[in-house]
């Protein structure tokens, strides 16, 4: 507390802060390979402690930590990511579109095989985004391809110009959820400090603007869904809530979670409307053969992707003791029913009518998905970060900073996934879930909160 308002009445030490964190933002960016597993973890503890710096003294000032959290942001701004190559499947799909071609149709590697090149830098685009995602088909949907498409008309021959307008895309939503997410919160007279907690994350600065996700786009039209429902404009979150669905299939989670919040004839209106945008946002790229394509790539994260989990690694376990092979083609299919059984008891048997309660729904929710999916990587933490500002829940704000250790996996340069490192990053988790859930008793609210 000492050291917190030392900062708070020192100007020079405050600044010192942000030119420190400064200092290991560009280094992380441009000098560091996620193989290099110790400066890794070293650097983006480092980042967390500045973090929380600068975060606490300077809280109730709004206009100085927004405009930190976009110099950090810019700082990556001709960055190639380090942590993950994504991108350039991105940038693949982006240049497919732009060419004629629907890229739900076709494979990276269906073209490569076959000696054929049908966009600029196709070799070097597959060869960086490995065999495993050039060899399925994309799953991205149709705001994200916009979004790809986006970044490849302003840059088509180059990889580092689409980089940069992806990047300038992500940080103009941070900015959105930054406007959007203060509204919500003095609606909901929480403290607007809270929305620091995402836009100074080093966690959110590192793999969404660092990495190229696009799960803050997603959660920019999320926040401003939640902000028109709250607001009663709720036809028109319905349209808004949509458009974060074609971002990332993720919210279509949470649909069931709004039962409570409507009269059966406002729900059935609020759906047709999520669904009839959504078709029509899709409809470009249907034909038969999509459907085949798009449900075998999503079906890939239940039935055959594996990394950073937890309860389906303790599965897989009993799976291999009993059976003595790998089970994830039959517990994979048993996730999915699991997961819609616990929504709907959280959907029916908990209180979800005011926008606290909503959104600590959607929060546990989503959660409980990721504590029983096959594949969790790190970038996923981001929607529960944005979701526990709105709630008194802060475990996803730990779970950010111990997700780090999930890169673990990638030390030395060959991919080897230590389940002791996987355990204890669950441990350290779940031993806070317990320790936050008995502080609070608030998962199954008996009155309104």
């Amino acid at each position: 507390m000492k050291l917190m308002s030392a900062i708070k009445n020192n100007t020079i030490l405050f600044f010192a802060l942000i030119g420190l964190s400064a200092i290991l933002y560009f280094l992380f960016a441009y000098h560091i390979h996620r193989s290099d597993f110790t400066n890794v973890f070293v650097i983006y503890a480092a980042l967390f402690l500045l973090f929380l710096g600068i975060y606490q003294p300077k809280k109730n000032n709004f206009l100085i930590l927004a405009s930190v959290g976009i110099l950090f942001r810019i700082i990556f701004i001709v960055a190639i990511p380090n942590l993950s190559q994504d991108f350039y499947r991105f940038i693949w799909d982006g240049r497919m579109l732009l060419n004629g071609f629907n890229p739900y149709l076709f494979t990276p590697e269906s073209f490569i095989q076959n000696g054929e090149l049908p966009i600029n830098q196709a070799q070097e685009l597959y060869k960086g985004m490995g065999q495993l995602n050039g060899s399925n088909f994309t799953n991205y949907p149709p705001i994200n391809q916009l979004c790809f498409v986006l970044a490849n008309l302003f840059s088509s021959n180059s990889i580092l110009g689409s980089v940069i307008v992806m990047r300038i895309q992500i940080i103009l939503a941070d900015i959105g959820i930054l406007y959007f997410g203060k509204k919500l919160l003095e609606q909901l007279h929480l403290p607007v400090s809270a929305i620091f907690l995402y836009f100074l994350n080093p966690f959110i600065i590192i793999e969404l603007t660092g990495n190229l996700h696009f799960e803050s786009v997603m959660l920019f039209f999320l926040v401003w869904s939640l902000y028109l429902l709250h607001a009663g404009k709720w036809k028109t979150a319905a349209v808004v809530l949509a458009c974060s669905i074609a971002v990332k299939l993720i919210p279509l989670l949470f649909l069931p979670l709004f039962y409570q919040r409507f009269k059966l004839k406002q729900l059935i209106i609020f759906y047709g409307i999520i669904l009839t945008t959504v078709v029509l946002l899709y409809l470009p790229f249907f034909n038969a053969t999509f459907i085949t394509n798009y449900t075998q790539s999503v079906g890939l994260w239940f039935k055959t992707f594996e990394f950073n989990a937890s309860f389906y690694y303790l599965a897989r376990a009993i799976g291999y003791q009993i059976s003595g092979y790998n089970q994830i083609a039959v517990i994979g299919k048993i996730i999915p029913l699991l997961v819609i059984s616990i929504i709907l008891i959280i959907t029916f048997f908990r209180e979800n009518k005011t926008s606290i309660q909503l959104i600590t729904a959607m929060l546990f929710s989503l959660s409980i998905y990721f504590f029983l999916s096959t594949t969790v990587h790190p970038w996923y933490v981001a929607s529960l970060v944005l979701l526990s500002i709105f709630t008194k829940f802060r475990f996803a704000l730990v779970w950010s900073f111990i997700i780090i250790l999930s890169y673990h996996a990638y030390a030395n340069n060959v991919f080897n996934e230590n389940l002791r490192v996987v355990g204890l990053a669950y441990t350290l988790l779940f031993l806070f879930i317990f320790w936050e859930i008995r502080m609070r008793q608030y998962i199954f609210p008996t009155k309104k909160q």
